[in-house]
């Protein structure tokens, strides 16, 4: 585990619908997203925290969003996708990728809220320049790669008490419940028996390669100085 200091500059990068999915497949239950940024700045420098969802014309969605934005997120938004046969596809894989190199020169810690092992050579970029990066998700539905290659691994199914709320009509004890549950079926975080694709949103499975990941990198890392990193961030 890398030792944190209150000296670190940290910028956190949530994928909403990896977090939220995750928190619905193992817990019937809601993620405390306002915990999840306490738990993941500590008590370090916050130099920006970036919460990225997908609309999908729900009528709650809004106050969902503005609950965010409440929480000292900055929100980023973007509709799905319909592709041809009616096929919907909605992810942020590059778009956070891209944000978090444009910000890098800012920071000592990168805070990945996610469980997508999509993000492994976007962290093994990030740990060759010098960062430390550390990963923020739920332990049964995140890549063990990613735990593996993370400085540090806070993981979100440690204290669900904490990190959740529960659904409308259910109680604490229902989440309690499913946590004992997790305990006892796989002894928590093997991956013999996974759960169903929560890296995504749910109507389209399919996940961009790590490939996406890495052509971002590339075509990123070094056309951002500061003076272009400070207009484009509007810093």
């Amino acid at each position: 585990m890398a030792i944190r200091n209150p000296h670190q500059r940290v910028g956190v990068f949530v994928d909403v619908q990896n977090l939220y999915y995750s928190a619905r497949n193992i817990y019937n239950a809601r993620v405390n997203f306002n915990e999840v940024l306490r738990a993941a700045v500590g008590d370090r420098q916050l130099i920006r925290a970036i919460a990225y969802g997908i609309k999908a014309d729900m009528p709650e969605e809004h106050t969902f969003f503005e609950a965010l934005d409440k929480a000292g997120f900055e929100v980023k938004t973007k509709g799905l996708q319909t592709f041809f046969g009616g096929l919907q596809k909605g992810d942020w894989d590059v778009g956070i990728a891209i944000d978090i190199i444009k910000l890098m020169n800012k920071l000592d810690v990168v805070v990945l809220c996610c469980g997508d092992g999509d993000f492994v050579p976007l962290l093994e970029y990030l740990q060759m320049s010098g960062h430390l990066v550390e990963v923020c998700s739920f332990g049964k539905s995140t890549s063990t790669k990613l735990k593996e290659l993370a400085d540090n691994f806070i993981d979100l199914d440690s204290d669900p008490k904490k990190f959740l709320f529960p659904m409308k009509g259910h109680s604490y004890k229902s989440i309690a419940s499913a946590a004992l549950r997790f305990k006892k079926s796989d002894g928590r975080g093997s991956e013999d028996d996974p759960l169903p694709d929560t890296h995504h949103y749910p109507i389209s499975p399919q996940s961009l390669p790590s490939d996406a990941v890495r052509e971002a990198i590339s075509h990123h890392k070094h056309i951002f100085s500061n003076e272009d990193e400070d207009k484009e961030m509007g810093a």
